[in-house]
């Protein structure tokens, strides 16, 4: 839909706008950006961010949501070369006030996961067939995918798109964030030492 530079701190990326249908015939058009960096090559090195409204832009210590960004753009302008996607998949896919809702529940003593479920969603509702869309249009068929998360690689496979490499994504965890972290390899299968 649009394109154009976009300086960071990291690196001076070209952020590209996507638009696609949506999941269901009644929900509204997933919107996701590209920020793209260098000659991809042949496997470029690859995040795909869901959107953290709290994290991202507020620095929550809830989530290490800020900080994988953070990792991900300085990795990926340290190579020279790469793709970070980011999705609006708020809280694993339930949006942003459900999310406030689940934090709620674990204010009162529910992980995330329970608090997902609590709320009628599953652990995790993101799917990826977007972001294997945008991937394919700019013409990538394996990556080097920088991620913790072992459903987000059999997504893209199942789409299409060779994982080449997983590149672990763990910054250090804030003090907060540590029983949040266990819940994700725990019940999640997140890919965390």
């Amino acid at each position: 839909m649009a394109e154009a530079d976009l300086p960071t701190r990291w690196a001076r990326f070209r952020i590209l706008g996507f638009t696609g249908p949506g999941a269901t015939p009644e929900a509204p058009p997933e919107e996701a950006v590209v920020l793209r960096l260098g000659e991809l090559g042949e496997a470029p090195l690859l995040r795909i961010h869901s959107q953290c409204l709290t994290g991202d832009v507020f620095a929550s210590l809830r989530c290490d949501c800020r900080q994988q960004l953070e990792m991900a753009l300085e990795a990926i302008a340290a190579a020279g070369a790469g793709l970070l996607l980011y999705e609006q998949k708020e809280g694993r896919g339930i949006g942003l006030m459900n999310k406030l809702r689940a934090y709620a529940l674990q204010d009162q003593g529910a992980d995330t996961v329970e608090a997902n479920r609590m709320l009628g969603f599953g652990a995790d509702e993101r799917d990826y067939a977007f972001a294997a869309a945008i991937l394919r249009h700019l013409g990538v068929r394996q990556v080097r995918l920088l991620s913790n998360n072992p459903e987000k690689i059999a997504a893209l496979e199942q789409a299409g798109i060779r994982v080449a490499e997983r590149v672990p994504c763990q910054p250090p965890p804030a003090s907060e964030a540590r029983d949040y972290l266990r819940v994700k390899k725990e019940k999640l299968g997140h890919l965390l030492g």
